[in-house]
């Protein structure tokens, strides 16, 4: 009984097949450019790492070269989930964060003087978009997402921040 029953698991240790789930490979690193912002009077650029095939990361930085934007800087780090087919790809949306520094004119006077400035604050927010990639790892995007500043904006203006872009770019390992 005993022979019988060691070449039965045998059998069954022989034929049997490991669970572990088959990871496809893909490549990991983004760099993308703003076109809009770029047409705008803007400089973006943007850094993703993909986590995994539903999930990413990265961060931005904007920097206007044009004046009369009121934005003087951001930085936005964010987290993005992704419903596509391809990995890290299609319809996604996403949760940021955002640094800003911003010039302000509030029209009122105060001693004669009106109160104007530059200000800086921290921004929570949402958006969603969406990315395409070919198979040589050119990236189109498009996406828009809404904020609002936390701390230094109850005398401004600038309580609501924007986020948005097509944005185009490579992806590699």
């Amino acid at each position: 009984m005993k022979k019988i029953l060691v070449m039965l698991c045998l059998t069954v240790f022989t034929f049997g097949y490991s669970q572990d789930k088959e990871t496809a490979y893909f490549n990991k690193n983004e760099i993308k450019g703003n076109a809009l912002m770029l047409v705008a009077g803007a400089f973006e650029v943007t850094y993703e790492r993909i986590l995994n095939e539903e999930s990413g990361a990265g961060v931005s930085l904007f920097v206007p070269y044009d004046n009369t934007i009121g934005t003087k800087f951001s930085l936005t780090p964010y987290y993005r989930f992704y419903f596509g087919k391809k990995p890290a790809a299609g319809f996604f949306a996403e949760g940021f964060g955002m640094i800003n520094s911003y010039q302000y004119n509030n029209n009122t006077y105060y001693n004669g003087n009106s109160n104007a400035g530059t200000n800086t604050d921290f921004a929570l927010g949402f958006g969603i978009g969406g990315k395409w990639i070919t198979k040589k790892g050119f990236v189109f995007e498009i996406n828009g997402g809404v904020g609002r500043n936390l701390f230094n904006s109850n005398n401004t203006d600038y309580k609501i921040v924007g986020r948005g872009g097509i944005t185009l770019g490579y992806r590699f390992k």
